[in-house]
């Protein structure tokens, strides 16, 4: 590498000092959280994923996290499943009716459903049954009011702050260039110029997908009972999807692990050739606010948001079928949104940028970022012991542990070289950090090495995601403050990525939580 002129070496050496004590810090304190017997509480509103009373939402997007047009006869792409059972235990079994408890307690089982189907079928300019939320002309605004909605008769108040649901995302990652409806890092364009290729198969290609929706019932095992439930459909529009065929199809169910009281929620995704990039992941998101990716509020579970590095991510992980050579699976994908100055997103989506870390377990998926392809790696690499490795130095660096990595379109001050995340895939400029298993990340309870995990490895995770986020190399203007890291939405599922043919995805995710420290515990960290 060449040198800089002076005054970009002052700049330089006085943020890499600021840097260098962040990290000192922030690893100071991830050691220490590691030494103590922390007490952590969880930060949802359905811990473990135990809550007997069904709580699913549902959303899908075109490809840069809008609506633009609805399907024929589907509503707005915001649906939701909430229901309680309620089951009362009889006194007695009719000693007559051989089995009659089981025939007893059947009858005394109620569920109990929270929307309507007539609520889910709501579509764009369609009147809310309440005068609060307000029936608008524009699809991607009234989402938004949908969604909110929703929300409101899922809500739980069984603690000081309410929370909704378990959110189901479905994403099309087809791209019509010759439309208008993606913004460019946040800038309306009145015309798509870019070099970069994207699937379309020709008009209406960033369709919203057909959406069939299973109520939850109930079911019993035994003397056990439980509810079941789902949402399923294609992207096709002209498909039966009784018939078969190559089409595009998605379905995520869940039912109940009777042992341990965890919801099982299954997850099926299958590409096709008009609809080769697709993206299928259950979120935990926050309850208000923005959620990563999103530049207005949403509804979640998520009651406290995590912030690094004093978090943790438990999760059971079953992947059946990987979705092929590019599926990108996320055993976690953690959001969160802040300005290039370290600021908190407020909404201008031409200052604030979605920043995303990633972790792929597919072992199909190699790293791109390497000694001869340094554009495709974060500027540095902080080890777990605080040092600060850059990536030129070839004898040190650990590029395997990266598949790889771009920076927000917003950016002024980027270091060479360096590229650009997909200026369209997000209403704002995003950064993306896409990490592999790496020995360099075990420490944080993360897989070691590539198979970790995968088809045949199903399993319970207990991921430090607060120590390992720390470390994670994140793009600011020289001289501002670091920025808090504070996570909005973590999820889990697959991405698959543009495939030459059909590709599936199965896989199951239970006993999913996130854990953060108390108030109390937190506050008297925040100044050790």
């Amino acid at each position: 590498m060449g040198f800089v002129s002076s005054p970009c070496l002052i700049i330089s050496i006085e943020l890499l000092l600021a840097i260098f004590c962040e990290v000192r810090w922030l690893v100071s304190m991830a050691e220490a959280l590691e030494q103590d017997s922390i007490p952590y509480i969880s930060a949802l509103g359905d811990p473990g994923m135990k809550n007997p009373n069904a709580r699913f939402g549902f959303e899908a997007w075109n490809f840069c996290n809008e609506v633009g047009s609805e399907a024929p006869n589907m509503g707005s792409p915001r649906l939701a499943d909430c229901a309680d059972l309620h089951c009362s235990t009889p006194s007695s079994a009719p000693a007559e009716i051989p089995g009659g408890l089981l025939l007893d307690k059947r009858s005394t089982c109620q569920v109990q459903q929270k929307v309507n189907e007539s609520d889910n079928k709501l579509g764009t300019g369609d009147q809310f049954p309440t005068t609060e939320f307000k029936p608008y002309n524009d699809p991607d605004l009234y989402a938004v009011e949908k969604e909110m909605y929703l929300g409101s008769l899922c809500e739980v108040h069984d603690s000081t702050k309410p929370w909704h649901f378990w959110m189901i995302m479905l994403k099309n990652g087809n791209f019509d260039k010759n439309t208008t409806l993606c913004p460019e890092n946040g800038r309306k364009v009145s015309k798509i110029v870019t070099g970069r290729s994207f699937p379309c198969f020709g008009e209406g290609c960033m369709n919203q997908p057909l959406v069939y929706h299973n109520r939850s019932r109930v079911v019993f095992s035994g003397e056990q009972e439980s509810l079941v439930g789902g949402f399923y459909g294609t992207y096709d529009l002209d498909t039966n999807l009784t018939s078969g065929g190559a089409n595009s199809f998605f379905s995520v169910s869940w039912q109940k692990n009777l042992s341990s009281g965890s919801w099982i929620v299954s997850n099926k995704l299958t590409t096709s050739t008009k609809y080769p990039w697709l993206m299928l992941y259950l979120r935990a998101d926050a309850t208000e606010g923005f959620n990563a990716g999103y530049h207005y509020g949403g509804r979640g579970i998520m009651r406290k948001l995590p912030e690094s590095p004093y978090f943790k991510v438990k999760l059971t992980l079953e992947v059946k079928q990987g979705g092929g050579p590019n599926s990108q699976f996320y055993l976690l994908d953690i959001g969160s949104c802040w300005k290039n100055s370290g600021d908190p997103c407020d909404g201008d989506v031409i200052t604030d940028v979605t920043r995303y870390s990633e972790m792929i377990i597919n072992p199909a998926t190699t790293s791109w970022c390497r000694p001869d392809n340094l554009v495709s790696c974060p500027p540095y690499h902080i080890t777990s012991t605080g040092d600060i490795i850059h990536r030129n130095d070839t004898s040190r660096f650990p590029y395997s542990a990266y598949h790889l990595y771009c920076a927000p379109g917003n950016a002024d001050h980027l270091e060479k070289p360096y590229d650009i995340c997909d200026p369209y895939s997000n209403p704002q400029a995003q950064e993306l950090v896409q990490i592999l298993p790496h020995p360099d990340w075990a420490v944080h309870g993360y897989p070691a090495k590539q198979g970790d995990g995968w088809i045949g490895d199903p399993r319970t995770w207990e991921l430090d995601v607060g120590s390992l986020s720390s470390r994670l190399y994140f793009y600011q203007n020289p001289g501002t403050k670091p920025a808090k890291r504070v996570w909005s939405s973590l999820n889990v599922g697959t991405e698959i990525y543009v495939s030459s043919k059909g590709m599936t995805a199965e896989w199951t995710v239970s006993d999913f939580d996130v854990l953060i420290l108390g108030d109390s515990e937190f506050r008297s960290r925040q100044f050790l």
